[in-house]
């Protein structure tokens, strides 16, 4: 244990007296934030849901909330952050589906989302903050919507899906969007959705458990091959569940984009350079062989943690990241200094 501190050699009688007090050290995660400063963790995927919300879900979609959203509460939220040593949460928004197209709708559902998040983290300062809910495919209103929610609200970023509807985000209709927030140099969370093409194909598997992850692959590639990636070098860009298939396919969409006349133009510095310069969070990945995957795809500077509440635990979350074999250092990043350099209002 000195070692770890950099202090210099126990004595005999500190040897014993570290030994013997060793078995009521804590394990798990407690074990691996003892040696180190407070983690002040920042989860930059964690899900919340207003009242209103929940009664527009019910009203347009026609099934009731699930037990995990109606019971959400602040007051339960924080609870648990507590426990965790999660120091500020982003909120952000789960998947609408599709079935707010009206786009009169999806801006009031966006604005009731925001303004409910925004005085949340008014009420608690330092607590709650906000990737802001956009109301796509509506252009006009997401343009309109990161205007009130960056300039108004003070949103650290924007929240954003995989797809809409049979788009996805390196399409040319959603140009005004990244240029927009190209110009604001805007934090762009990315959290998978399911695609109208691929509802329901496995049966008995939840869109969640393959399509998601899936997506998310799709919108990667999207942006890479439609030139967004190297167009809007100003965007930070943070994609979900570690990257969903994308460490795993990195080399084969190299290979597959080589032949490209193009490939100057979308990838100046190669595809695995934008690949691997984008931002990943841990939220319900932070199983041994993803991270590993992961670690090996990208340094630990690109990796955020996130949880995925409610639908995934904080605490099964953190356990989970204390068993992997990281350096002090690279904790630390992932809990909260990578984010403090994407959002450097962390950085205190």
């Amino acid at each position: 244990m000195a070692h770890r501190h950099g202090a210099g050699r126990l004595s005999r009688r500190g040897l014993l007296a570290c030994m013997a007090g060793a078995a009521a050290l804590p394990t798990g995660a407690d074990a691996a934030d003892e040696f180190e400063p407070a983690p002040r963790r920042v989860d930059v995927h964690h899900h919340f849901f207003p009242g209103g919300y929940l009664d527009k879900i019910e009203e347009v979609v026609g099934n009731k909330p699930s037990p995990l959203m109606t019971g959400w509460s602040i007051a339960g939220v924080l609870e648990h952050m507590d426990k965790t040593g999660v120091a500020t949460a982003l909120a952000s928004m789960s998947p609408w589906g599709p079935h707010f197209k009206d786009a009169a709708q999806a801006r009031q559902l966006a604005r009731l989302c925001n303004d409910y998040a925004a005085q949340m983290a008014r009420d608690r300062p330092g607590r709650f903050g906000l990737f802001a809910a956009m109301p796509l495919p509506d252009i006009d209103g997401a343009l309109g919507e990161i205007e009130y929610a960056l300039d108004t609200l003070k949103a650290d970023g924007v929240g954003l899906m995989t797809s809409y509807g049979g788009r996805w985000p390196g399409d040319r209709v959603f140009a005004p969007v990244w240029e927009e927030l190209n110009r604001r140099k805007a934090v762009v969370y990315f959290h998978p959705n399911t695609p109208e093409c691929c509802a329901g194909l496995v049966p008995g598997a939840p869109p969640s458990m393959l399509e998601w992850p899936y997506d998310t692959g799709r919108a990667v590639v999207s942006l890479l091959l439609g030139g967004a990636l190297a167009k809007y070098r100003d965007i930070k860009w943070i994609f979900s569940h570690a990257g969903g298939p994308v460490p795993a396919l990195a080399g084969r969409i190299v290979n597959m984009t080589k032949g490209r006349s193009d490939l100057p133009q979308i990838a100046p510095e190669g595809v695995m350079h934008e690949l691997t310069r984008l931002h990943y969070d841990t939220a319900n990945a932070s199983f041994a062989p993803t991270m590993a995957a992961l670690l090996k795809f990208v340094p630990a500077s690109q990796v955020l943690f996130g949880s995925d509440y409610p639908y995934y635990s904080l605490e099964e979350n953190v356990g989970l990241l204390a068993e992997l074999p990281l350096t002090q250092a690279e904790r630390q990043a992932i809990n909260r200094g990578n984010a403090a350099r994407v959002m450097p209002r962390f950085a205190g």
